[in-house]
């Protein structure tokens, strides 16, 4: 008789061992073992040009992803006003809905090709301020950026939103 009480004894610190054990490989289990990581986004070399107009302005910034997966960004947001994505093609804009930043990759936005277009602007920014923008992703969080106003006439030394 004493060794089934004996033996439910012992199993009841085994059961709480095996279970805690199997809670433990379930949660390994969880993450992905593709290797396969999600977008990695930074932001480099944003600025705005002091606009000459008071209804609107450009911006320009590298998008870098340092992930695995490619990022869509699907909108900018700024308290300046309206901001869309456009791009130069044969020296003509036109907006777009969406970019892609690729794995691994980099996304530019420079005068004269990809580029931010602030309309219907709060006010008008002026050279030394700073203007906050938010980018939008599709499967990401967004990426907030503190957009410095330059001359109207700056250009980065690189040649365009330095990436």
């Amino acid at each position: 008789m004493r060794r089934p009480a004996h033996r439910a004894r012992r199993s009841a610190p085994t059961v709480a061992l095996l279970t805690a054990g199997a809670l433990a490989l379930a949660g390994c289990g969880s993450g992905s073992d593709s290797g396969d990581t999600g977008p990695d986004l930074s932001v480099s070399g944003a600025y705005m040009p002091q606009p000459v107009s008071a209804s609107m302005a450009a911006g320009f910034l590298t998008v870098t992803n340092d992930g695995g997966t490619a990022a869509e960004l699907t909108s900018v947001t700024s308290d300046l006003g309206e901001v869309t994505l456009h791009e130069t093609v044969d020296s003509a804009m036109r907006e777009m809905t969406d970019a892609v930043v690729p794995a691994h990759g980099t996304l530019v936005f420079e005068s004269g090709a990809n580029h931010l277009m602030f309309e219907k602007l709060t006010r008008k920014p002026k050279q030394g301020e700073t203007v906050e923008v938010e980018l939008h992703f599709a499967g990401a969080d967004p990426v907030t950026v503190e957009m410095p106003v330059k001359a109207a006439t700056y250009r980065p030394a690189t040649g365009h939103s330095g990436h």
